[in-house]
């Protein structure tokens, strides 16, 4: 069995930006700069922000965090959106989510600019990735076609199932896999005898957000399982959607939780970041 370290694959490509940035520093005289919108004082959403800001530090580029109140308002939001939109200065956004209940994600998808969205999620983007010509790609989707990329896993002819039609994940991780030359099937709540799909797939991605939802009953010897869930164990320790310590001996790939998925997710918004302003700057096209 192959564990699909996301950690090395991160530190890997991460190493390859460094040039690109130093590239970037020598012709415009500054780095790329990724701006953090944070409502609210949610723990783990501040763990993801601080996380994504040593990141940026780490490989030489610039990240500001801009902290919202939780009672802030959807005009206080789009306000700091279009701020941030026309500071010269700034080549990506991403806004944290979830945000507080009040809140919508909805004007957020609209307002930020495709030509600044770092997380590949606003609906100018997802347009150009259901037409097959990306403009960036959703973060996680893009890091788990990085992971497969650097263990040589070519999905092309795979039937491949993918748990999970949230717009984050699942519906664009559908749309890479068939681009890919992958046969995907995109399962969800609704889907009736989920098992009779897991266990005909050469590789699954589940992306179900329930905690140790799927073992090994529910997969195919030989197949490859991608992991994106993160829960608390209660005792300190994290565990994926899968049972992982069941897979070991069936399957013949599989991400581990911690240290799969998420390492990736955070590379990919990193490289998203540096192509936004190697783009408008004109150094890529």
């Amino acid at each position: 069995m192959i564990l699909l370290d996301g950690k090395i694959v991160a530190s890997n490509r991460r190493e390859a930006l460094k040039p690109r940035i130093e590239n970037f520093k020598k012709t415009f005289g500054r780095v790329p700069h990724l701006a953090v919108i944070l409502v609210g004082e949610d723990p783990a959403s501040q763990v993801y922000v601080r996380n994504k800001h040593r990141a940026c530090q780490k490989t030489g580029m610039e990240s500001s965090i801009h902290n919202l109140p939780a009672t802030a308002t959807q005009d206080q939001l789009h306000q700091w959106i279009e701020r941030l939109n026309l500071d010269p200065r700034v080549d990506g956004i991403l806004v944290q989510l979830p945000l507080p209940k009040h809140l919508s994600v909805e004007p957020v998808l609209k307002n930020i600019m495709m030509e600044k969205d770092a997380d590949g999620l606003t609906y100018a983007s997802a347009g150009y990735l259901m037409a097959g010509k990306p403009f960036v790609k959703p973060c996680t989707p893009a890091g788990i076609m990085s992971i497969l990329d650097y263990y040589k896993i070519n999905p092309a002819g795979m039937d491949a199932v993918v748990i999970g039609r949230s717009q984050i994940v699942g519906k664009p991780m559908a749309l890479l896999l068939n681009e890919a030359n992958a046969t995907v099937t995109l399962c969800h709540s609704k889907t009736r005898n989920l098992r009779e799909h897991t266990l005909r797939a050469d590789l699954v991605v589940v992306a179900a957000g329930q905690k140790r939802f799927l073992g090994k009953e529910d997969f195919r010897p030989g197949s490859v399982v991608i992991d994106v869930g993160m829960h608390g164990t209660g005792n300190g320790e994290l565990c994926g959607d899968v049972r992982f310590e069941e897979l070991t001996d069936v399957v013949s790939a599989i991400t581990p939780v911690p240290g799969g998925v998420g390492p990736m997710t955070i590379t990919s918004l990193l490289e998203n970041t540096v192509l936004l302003a190697e783009l408008r700057a004109g150094l890529a096209r």
